[in-house]
């Protein structure tokens, strides 16, 4: 049992290599790294806390019996979670860890909602699962929580939000497209109040094509470099399907009206959707 254990926490809005990043860094000296960590228990917290229906303190409190637990048992230097999940929980996971390194993994989000669209079908923003969550959210009484299946636990729009009332009348494409860049603006404005040295972005985009990028992970991370590492970065990993496509012209539209503002934040506006080899 270790007491000196680094918690590392990768962030991103999922579709956007977290599981590649496990098998990376799962592969390096002294490093025990998951994916997903607890899921059924983490995606429903961090959709209660973003919506407010818990307080930070809750969130706190589960953070450490989970996360806090499973760090402070570990026999390894570092401990790691990369995790679409725990992006709405960042300010919650730096209070309950104060050591914890963070990495904002980002993906052209083009490539992110044709992925959770084409791929994950229903289990990403469905129609009936979005709206059992939805009738929930307006009458608790009448309606119980849906069970922790990842297919319910998605964020709704806040009321404060543009797009709130709107949102109601989205697709399933839609929705996706919202949740991008919506994830992407809470991880921003969450690791704005983390110092530098605790934090690190880096583009998927970057790691697959520039050794240095990868190299750069690993020092921020203080962990021994080798080049087999980018070598890992050659073929996607945990594809259901190994297709990809290009967005339509209606999703591109859809996209660029609901996450254009994000996507150009973000370093992507004016570059070419790309093709993803298998």
């Amino acid at each position: 049992m270790s007491t000196e254990t680094l918690p590392v926490f990768i962030v991103s809005s999922g579709r956007s290599g977290t599981a590649m990043l496990h098998k990376v860094l799962s592969a390096a000296e002294d490093v025990e790294m998951h994916h997903e960590y607890m899921v059924h228990i983490v995606q429903p917290l961090a959709v209660k806390r973003y919506l407010g229906w818990i307080s930070s303190a809750e969130a706190v409190s589960v953070l450490r019996d989970v996360h806090g637990a499973a760090v402070h048992y570990s026999e390894r230097r570092i401990w790691g979670d990369s995790s679409n999940k725990l992006s709405w929980l960042i300010e919650e996971l730096a209070q309950a860890m104060p050591a914890a390194k963070f990495v904002h993994l980002v993906r052209d989000g083009r490539k992110v909602a044709s992925s959770y669209f084409h791929k994950l079908a229903a289990e990403c923003y469905d129609d009936r699962s979005t709206s059992v969550l939805a009738a929930h959210a307006r009458d608790p009484q009448a309606n119980p929580a849906p069970p922790p299946e990842k297919k319910y636990w998605w964020p709704l729009p806040r009321p404060e939000d543009p797009w709130a009332e709107a949102f109601l009348s989205f697709d399933q494409f839609e929705r996706i497209c919202w949740h991008w860049a919506e994830i992407n603006r809470v991880i921003l404005g969450s690791l704005a109040a983390i110092a530098p040295e605790r934090k690190h972005f880096v583009r998927l985009e970057a790691l697959e094509a520039d050794t240095s990028q990868v190299a750069a992970l690993f020092g921020f991370l203080e962990l021994p470099w080798n080049e087999r590492y980018h070598a890992m970065f050659a073929r996607p990993h945990n594809v259901n399907r190994p297709e990809d496509r290009l967005l339509d012209a209606r999703q591109a539209a859809s996209f660029q009206r609901i996450a254009g503002a994000m996507f150009h934040e973000l370093g992507y506006a004016g570059k070419p959707e790309y093709v993803v080899k298998y």
